[in-house]
Parts: C-alpha cells; structure tokens; sequence
C-alpha cells in the first residue's frame, strides 16, 4: 500500500525502495565538502603565517645590518656585530652570523626565536655606506 493522500503512512516496500539506499548520502558529501574546506583553509593560514614570519625576519635582518653598518663606519657608538645582535634581539630575533665585509659593509643573517610549524624564518641583509 502506497500514500494517496497527505498525512497517509506508506508501506513497508514504499520506504526500501530502489532510492531507499542512498538516503543521507547528501549529509555525508556536505561533512566533507565541509572537511575539505576545513583543511584548505588550515593550509591558506599556515602559509599566511610563513609569510608574515619570513617578512618579521627580513625586517629584523635589514635594521640589525643597517645598525651594524653604522657602528662600522663609527657613526654610532659600539661594536658593530653587537649592535646588530642587540637590534635583532629587540625584534625577538637572533643573529646567526655577521660578518664584515669590503668597504664597510655587514652582512647579517638573522632567525626568528618563534617558529611556525613549517619551520623558522630566517632573514638576510647587507648594509653599509651609501654608493
């Protein structure tokens, strides 16, 4: 027996009929429609963050280089790679090398103390005299 009319109860083989199996199937592709979405912004925020970490690190390198290229030429006082270690640490990074090089130049290589979990923004930069 099959629903004539409305507010009638269906049979038994009305409601496992050939379109019976794939009811829900409509909620499972939204769960991961929803999963995929999900995921895809998780990776759009991870690579936002190492972007935005890589930047943090290049500014640290370039004021610690420009700080330390002008204690090389005497402008301010100190030494000159101490002066960069102390730039690039108020700027919650950390110097992993400095060196000198020809007509008054520093060249700085700089890391942040935070990381992401796609690893540590390291930034690099070459300052001295004006050409």
């Amino acid at each position: 027996m099959t629903a004539d009319r409305p507010g009638q109860r269906c049979s038994q083989q009305a409601r496992t009929g050939p379109g019976h199996r794939e009811r829900g199937s409509g909620t499972v592709l939204a769960a991961g429609l929803a999963l995929v979405v999900l995921m895809a912004a998780v990776v759009v925020m991870l690579l936002a963050q190492s972007a935005v970490q890589a930047s943090r690190a290049a500014s640290a390198a370039d004021l610690a280089a420009l700080a330390g290229a002008d204690a090389l030429r005497g402008i301010s006082a100190g030494e000159p790679c101490a002066v960069a270690n102390d730039v690039a640490s108020r700027h919650s990074a950390r110097i992993l090398s400095c060196v000198e090089g020809p007509g008054q130049t520093l060249e700085v290589r700089t890391e942040l103390q935070e990381r992401s979990m796609l690893g540590a923004a390291t930034g690099r930069a070459r300052a001295g005299p004006p050409p």
